[in-house]
């Protein structure tokens, strides 16, 4: 007999407790051994229920989920995902509880009191089994650097086109490899550096807030024609695709509204396709953490342009899915620790040679 997935579903909402196991008792191999109202009964049901995977809401009454987590994380180890909503401090908490430790985190709809919560079915089942399989993956979260803001930020000056690019495609772990990468770039980076990391609307923009005010270089979510310069990083933002295009003026953001592709809007390899097209050999892509395989053709097209192609390690990425099937179809020249990345990059675009990654 095969070992379903044991899940403890906490929510304040009498209704989320009704819906969440609904949705996860469609898939044969999952399993709802409990609901806990507040952290409170969570923390005391999680010993005799014995939990695989925790589905845990942040805002609730006596004890909040960051709390708890807090608590899951240093007593339990359980994989967690947090069930958010779609508002600012819904947004602010989540950021929290990723920090801490939590595996990954779903977005309820505006209407959750609606059959739109269905609309998360597919993500919530995806995440379960993948937060099931990869038990440990909190003790692979990177300490992540302190959000100081910086007093002066640097602002590109410079109107020219960036002659290189850094593409960068990750899902599930992102945040907190995204924080550990992006305070070790310096202010005077060369190349232009374009982000997809897989997250919902509303929540890229204060991602990207929240990393600009911990980092020597500019970030922020991505508009329609904006600059790519060195020094800058751009986030697509949730929902949007995002390419670039060289203009007389320089190379500048498009977003795109163009459906899904390998089921994300943004989708890695939308980016690193244009990438390729418009950088070529001037282009290096880094894969990293995530679900699934979105990256992985994309980056071969950066491969055969003569780009450099680099990902994650498993031992480092929180979910080895996106590296790994790049790896597996040959698309990868290097491989390499998060633990290094940020030395590798500095290095490789300021000139210096190295000899870190291996080809796998």
């Amino acid at each position: 007999m095969v070992k379903k997935i044991k899940v403890l579903v906490v929510d304040d909402s009498a209704l989320m407790r009704k819906m969440i196991p609904q949705i996860l008792n469609s898939d044969p191999e999952i399993e709802i051994v409990g609901t806990a109202m507040d952290g409170i009964f969570a923390l005391k049901k999680i010993g005799d229920l014995r939990p695989d995977v925790i589905t845990l809401d942040v805002s609730m009454p006596r004890m909040d989920g960051i709390e708890a987590l807090r608590h899951i994380v240093a007593d339990f180890g359980i994989p967690t995902i947090i069930v958010s909503s779609l508002t600012k401090k819904g947004a602010e908490l989540t950021f929290q509880a990723l920090e801490i430790g939590a595996f990954d985190f779903v977005t309820k709809p505006l209407d959750a009191i609606s059959v739109h919560i269905h609309e998360i079915s597919n993500e919530l089942l995806e995440k379960v089994r993948s937060a099931y399989e990869n038990p440990h993956s909190r003790l692979k979260v990177k300490k992540v650097q302190p959000f100081i803001l910086q007093k002066e930020k640097r602002i590109p000056l410079t109107k020219e086109p960036a002659s290189q690019l850094l593409a960068i495609g990750v899902s599930t772990g992102g945040p907190n490899a995204l924080s550990y990468l992006l305070p070790q770039i310096p202010k005077d980076f060369p190349a232009g550096i374009l982000i997809v990391q897989h997250m919902p609307a509303g929540f890229t923009e204060m991602f990207a807030m929240r990393l600009n005010e911990s980092c020597e270089i500019e970030v922020k979510e991505a508009r329609d024609g904006d600059l790519v310069l060195g020094g800058r990083a751009l986030i697509s933002p949730g929902d949007r695709h995002l390419k670039i295009k060289k203009l007389p003026l320089g190379t500048i953001a498009v977003l795109s509204n163009s459906p899904p592709v390998n089921g994300h809007r943004p989708s890695v390899d939308v980016l690193f396709h244009s990438v390729a097209s418009e950088y070529g050999d001037n282009a290096t892509a880094l894969i990293m953490t995530g679900m699934g395989t979105d990256g992985s053709d994309g980056i071969g097209e950066i491969m055969v342009k003569g780009g450099l192609t680099i990902a994650q390690d498993n031992d480092s990425c929180v979910v080895f899915g996106m590296p790994k099937a790049a790896i597996e179809k040959g698309h990868i020249k290097r491989v390499m620790s998060l633990d290094k990345m940020g030395e590798f990059l500095i290095e490789h675009f300021i000139g210096k040679e190295v000899e870190h990654g291996t080809v796998q």
